[in-house]
């Protein structure tokens, strides 16, 4: 391919998501993802060496990683290709259900290329109960500690599952895995869970107008840039595409008529990447509504 020009992070940017692909072979009723009004998420699987081609104009900071994450980034057919392939300036973290080959992977992976220094591991697998055995995923989380990679297990908040994430804490703790808590964001009961900085702009049935401008680098399976996750789940206004040569990243406060239906990703308070509280990846101003 055609070399692109860099991309500079801006430098208040805290997080590069890249979303290798929105499919999943899990079916979570609480997964963020699904959040979104429609319920269904186009996806488009570009191969890993337009991926490679769109990350490697990336110049981030030292402590600002490329995160690939999904859906379940270990269903693109091209995810340890793209790992391997990423230039080495670059830091990759992983979010992932585990469910790849964890032996082809520990294999073909250098773990040097998935260690830097951080206050979290750099493979994040997060477990499910309804869809994963316990011995299993911890197995496969012992597996690749072992081959020396940095991974740490994570379970979500969700008042159906405590039992089994308390049970998976317990036993983590006794096999010296680090196990972690991810809050459950949504609608359970007719009760939202999650603590927010707007918490007007989730889960309304009215939208309306507001200025608002992201920390965050979100990059949708075909290397489109997207102001925020219910843009990326929806799939509308893309900003442009990583693989356009006259891509830039649009730094300032942009129009948005979809308040109200913000997804909870972007609007909880929540540890940025230095682990430190009160972090949210929007801010928004100028809040109106539109009488829609």
């Amino acid at each position: 391919m055609e070399k692109l020009p860099k991309i500079s992070i801006p430098k208040h940017y805290n997080y590069i998501a890249c979303f290798l692909t929105l499919q999943c072979n899990y079916n979570c009723d609480y997964c963020i993802n699904y959040f979104s009004p429609s319920g269904q998420m186009p996806d488009k699987l570009i191969p890993g060496r337009e991926w490679t081609a769109a990350l490697n104009r990336l110049e981030a900071r030292e402590d600002l990683p490329v995160t690939l994450q999904g859906g379940e980034p270990g269903l693109h057919p091209d995810f340890i290709r793209i790992i391997n392939n990423i230039k080495p300036q670059l830091h990759i973290d992983i979010l992932t259900n585990l469910s790849f080959d964890v032996d082809a992977f520990i294999k073909k992976v250098n773990p040097k290329r998935l260690s830097r220094r951080a206050p979290y591991a750099n493979i994040r697998a997060t477990y499910h109960p309804r869809h994963m055995k316990l011995d299993e995923a911890l197995t496969r989380v012992l597996k690749l500690q072992q081959a020396h990679f940095s991974i740490g297990l994570y379970g979500i908040a969700h008042p159906a599952i405590e039992r089994e994430i308390k049970l998976a804490q317990d036993k983590c703790a006794k096999l010296g895995i680090d196990f972690r808590i991810k809050d459950f964001l949504g609608e359970h009961e007719g009760k939202m869970y999650g603590t927010y900085r707007y918490p007007e702009a989730a889960g309304n049935t009215l939208a309306g107008r507001c200025l608002c401008r992201t920390h965050e680098l979100i990059v949708g399976p075909g290397a489109e840039v997207f102001r925020c996750h219910h843009y990326l789940y929806e799939s509308i206004d893309c900003a442009g595409n990583l693989l356009e040569a006259g891509f830039k990243i649009n730094d300032d406060f942009t129009q948005c008529t979809h308040f109200g239906k913000c997804n909870p990703c972007d609007i909880k308070i929540k540890t940025n990447r230095f682990q430190i509280h009160g972090y949210t990846a929007v801010e928004i101003k100028e809040i109106e509504d539109n009488g829609e």
